[in-house]
């Protein structure tokens, strides 16, 4: 086990080697959640992601004999940056193992930070078994992304930072893949303020920490927008840490997380990952729990697929009523196109996409169907636009 002394000891050798992020008040935020809460911006770390801290101080660990033969991890994401960008910096020779599918940008990044990158394997466990084959065969140093004493008390320099920053907290909310990062900061936290409540977040497709405190053993699958936290198999040291420091876990589904990463993107200006999100979507599953009270939340990483990004803006844009699709049947005679869109632009829309069917059997010879997604400011914007086309006799349906 580790205690605050390892915490602090891992401050002091990571002091001036990363970014002392800091801990942002969320006013817009704590406005829509009936809590104060406070984000602590781990998204700013040069990698952008917590797992740097971890990282170095594991790392640095390392004896001179073991710096020459070199490091090896298995990761498809922000463990592999961590350690690829701190093991150049310290003249380390690193090899991350990565699954074959992950996204070339991943592997571009962790290729620019100095590291060989090995594309092994299907899944990130077969991706970890060669690893492992490797350290064996070439005598290499397995930097493990959280069951590991050192990445642990690396990870809970958050906390130190945290509790610097905002004293009185009531609640800190924390992700949970491995348990890596909530080990070490409820070790810290538990020790400087055993009245402070440390929460977990799972993705409900992932429950393995919850399952494993339970004794139960199960397959996980599902695609996730928070696959930072989709870990199938959490640590052994990391288990015990949860069990015994950790007050509970707080399962979000898929919309919820999605949500988040909108919200905090559009309502705080700030990027966060499914993963870095995922304590935002516990305060919006589970409000009740924190109303009143004082809270903080790790923003973990901010290293979200720019394609994932977009599509979650604009889904949410469609969830508050931004953008509307409307199904209008018309007559198929010149000038009903224009006679709605004039309708549409009196009623203050902006058509964004405009789509024509006349060939579908379901469509008579003589009618056609419009398909428009349409601008609004909001609900009610979009409800008085449908009533403005239905008085001019148009059928409309929302989709």
């Amino acid at each position: 086990m580790i205690g605050l002394q390892d915490v602090r000891d891992a401050g002091a050798a990571l002091a001036g080697q990363i970014v002392r992020t800091p801990t942002a008040p969320a006013p817009f935020l704590s406005e829509h959640l009936g809590c104060r809460l406070f984000l602590k911006l781990e998204n700013l770390q040069c990698t952008g992601s917590f797992k740097e801290r971890g990282a170095l101080n594991r790392l640095r660990r390392l004896d001179d004999a073991e710096r020459v033969r070199g490091v090896v991890a298995a990761s498809a994401g922000n463990h592999a940056q961590g350690v690829a960008w701190h093991a150049q910096r310290l003249g380390i020779p690193a090899t991350i193992v990565m699954p074959r599918h992950t996204p070339f940008t991943k592997v571009e990044r962790t290729e620019s930070y100095g590291a060989t990158v090995v594309l092994h394997g299907d899944h990130l466990t077969a991706a970890e078994q060669h690893a492992t084959a490797l350290a064996n065969e070439r005598g290499l140093i397995v930097i493990h992304p959280y069951d590991d004493a050192h990445i642990i008390a690396g990870q809970g320099t958050i906390a130190l930072e945290l509790l610097e920053d905002v004293a009185d907290l009531d609640d800190i909310v924390v992700p949970i893949g491995g348990g890596g990062l909530i080990s070490g900061i409820a070790v810290a936290a538990k020790a400087l303020r055993p009245e402070i409540r440390v929460i977990g977040v799972e993705a409900d497709l992932y429950p393995s920490m919850s399952d494993a405190l339970r004794g139960i053993s199960r397959e996980y699958a599902g695609t996730t927008i928070a696959e930072g936290i989709a870990v199938k198999r959490p640590g052994v040291l990391t288990r015990e840490l949860v069990r015994a420091l950790v007050d509970d876990i707080v399962l979000v589904d898929e919309a919820t997380l999605e949500r988040a990463v909108h919200l905090l993107l559009t309502g705080q200006k700030l990027l966060g990952e499914g993963a870095g999100a995922a304590g935002l979507a516990a305060l919006l599953s589970a409000g009740e729990r924190f109303a009143g009270r004082r809270v903080a939340t790790v923003i973990c990483g901010g290293n979200i697929d720019a394609r994932v990004l977009a599509s979650v803006m604009m889904r949410g844009l469609v969830r508050e009523g931004h953008l509307v699709r409307l199904m209008i049947g018309i007559d198929d005679s010149p000038g009903m196109l224009a006679r709605v869109a004039g309708v549409i632009a009196k009623g203050g829309g902006n058509i964004v996409e405009v789509y024509h069917h006349r060939l579908w059997y379901s469509v008579s010879p003589k009618r056609a169907e419009l398909e428009l997604v349409v601008e609004t400011r909001d609900r009610l914007h979009a409800q008085a636009i449908r009533q403005g086309l239905a008085g001019e006799g148009f059928t409309v349906t929302t989709v």
